[in-house]
C-alpha cells in the first residue's frame, strides 16, 4: 500500500549553525543514502523531502532583516534566496548520486505570504511529481508578502500548507537532537527523552517546554511542537516523528519502520499513550 512520508532534514544537523555557510557534506552524502536504501526496500513509499537553510540561508537573512521586511534595498532578500539555493543544490546532488530521482522545488517562485504567514504555493507540480515516483524537494526560503513586501517561509510551514493538499501519513524531523526532552539536553545533562506527545500529555509538554526554555533557544522545538501537534490533532491519521539524524541509520530506519523507537512521536488520537517523560 502506498504510503506518503513528508521527511525534513534539519539545517542544524545538515550545516554548521555558527559558520557561514559551512554544509555538512558527510551528514548531507549520508542522509541521502539512507534516504535511497529506505525507498529501495520500502516500493510503496512516496516521500517529499524538505531541508532547513541553516547557516546558508539565516546569515544572509538576518544581515538585511528579510523576515521582517520592509526593505530599502532589495539585494539582500536576492542574496539570502541564493545563498538558500546554495545549500539546496547541496542537497540535490547528493540525493542524485544516491540514486534517488529528486527535483527541487522552489518555494519563492510561487509562494505569497500575509504578514509573515504563508497563505498560497503551487501544489499541482508537486502532487505531479509525486504521482510520476520522483521526490520532490523543497527548503526554507523567502517569500512575498503582502504586508511586509518580503518574509521568510520555514520548511515547517511550507510541509503545514502541503499536508492538506496532499495527506501523508507521517512527518519525520530529523535534526541534532534525539527528539523532545525535559530541559535543553546540550546543557542539562539530566534532561529526560519525551517518548511521547499526544491528547494524554500535551498540555504537560507544552507547559514544561516553555517554562524550560523561556524565550527559544532550542533551536523552536516549542514551535516546532506546537505546529505538529496542531497538525496530527487536525488531520486523523497523521502522526509525526522528532528524531536525531546523526546516529547512522536512524533516518532510513525512521522511514522504513513507523513504529520504531526513534525519538519524540506525536500523535492526535491518543493511540502513543505514556508519561510525560521517559527515558532516554
Amino acid at each position: 500500500m502506498a504510503e506518503l512520508v513528508f521527511l525534513k532534514l534539519g539545517g542544524s544537523l545538515i550545516t554548521d549553525k555558527r559558520r557561514q555557510e559551512t554544509a555538512r557534506r558527510e551528514v548531507i552524502t549520508r542522509s541521502a543514502q539512507e534516504i535511497a536504501a529506505a525507498l529501495a526496500a520500502t516500493p510503496g513509499l512516496r516521500l517529499l523531502v524538505g531541508h532547513g537553510s541553516g547557516s546558508f540561508g539565516h546569515f544572509a537573512a538576518h544581515r538585511y532583516h528579510v523576515r521582517q521586511g520592509n526593505l530599502e534595498d532589495w539585494r539582500g532578500y536576492a542574496e539570502t534566496a541564493a545563498a538558500a539555493q546554495r545549500l539546496n543544490r547541496l542537497v540535490t546532488d547528493a540525493l542524485l548520486a544516491a540514486g534517488v530521482p529528486a527535483i527541487s522545488v522552489q518555494p519563492s517562485a510561487s509562494a505569497e505570504a500575509h504578514d509573515g504567514v504563508l497563505q498560497t504555493m503551487a501544489v499541482t507540480p508537486i502532487r505531479t511529481l509525486l504521482d510520476r515516483g520522483v521526490v520532490p524537494l523543497i527548503y526554507g526560503d523567502v517569500a512575498l508578502d503582502d504586508v511586509r513586501g518580503c518574509t521568510i517561509i520555514s520548511t515547517e510551514q511550507i510541509m503545514a500548507l502541503l499536508v492538506a493538499a496532499l495527506r501523508p501519513r507521517r512527518i519525520i524531523m530529523a535534526g541534532e537532537v534525539e527528539g523532545v526532552y525535559t530541559a535543553d539536553p546540550q546543557r542539562t545533562p539530566t534532561a529526560e527523552r519525551i517518548p511521547a506527545i499526544g491528547p494524554h500529555n500535551y498540555a504537560q509538554v507544552e507547559a514544561l517546554l516553555t517554562t524550560a526554555f523561556g524565550v527559544d533557544v532550542t533551536g523552536g522545538m516549542l514551535d516546532k511542537v506546537r505546529t505538529l501537534y496542531g497538525l496530527v490533532t487536525q488531520h486523523r491519521g497523521l502522526s509525526a516523528r522528532i528524531i536525531s539524524g546523526r546516529p547512522p541509520g536512524a533516518i532510513e530506519r525512521a522511514l522504513r519502520d513507523p513504529s520504531a523507537p526513534l525519538g519524540t512521536l506525536i500523535s492526535g488520537d491518543g493511540a502513543a499513550a505514556s508519561p510525560a517523560v521517559g527515558g532516554r
